[in-house]
């Protein structure tokens, strides 16, 4: 199941890069480096939003399902940690120090 998951999720956000990066910038024209990009609406000169940008949010969120499900798999029957795997050093029995001994001391 956890394999299937993996699977989903990666071809997901190479799906999810590709969408992305296929979106025009806001103010993607020479115009708009010299402040004429602006527009008297309020949510920009886009207007409603396209379908591409649908398409983004739908792929984000089943990046996020796949992400979720792939932390719930992991943390309920998985592997486990990295960490676990690492062996801890062996433990020293610390004995009290001895009274330091000097030259001045010893007289």
């Amino acid at each position: 199941m956890e394999l299937l998951v993996t699977v989903i999720h990666y071809i997901v956000c190479f799906f999810l890069i590709i969408v992305i990066l296929l979106q025009a910038g806001k103010g993607a024209d020479i115009g708009a480096a010299f402040g004429a990009g602006g527009s008297q609406t309020l949510f920009g000169p886009r207007g409603a939003a396209t379908f591409l940008n649908k398409l983004t949010a739908v792929v984000a969120l089943i990046f996020l399902t796949t992400s979720l499900s792939l932390v719930s798999l992991s943390k309920n029957g998985g592997r486990g940690s990295v960490l676990g795997k690492v062996p801890l050093p062996p433990s020293v029995e610390t004995a009290p120090a001895a009274p330091l001994t000097t030259p001045e001391t010893q007289q």
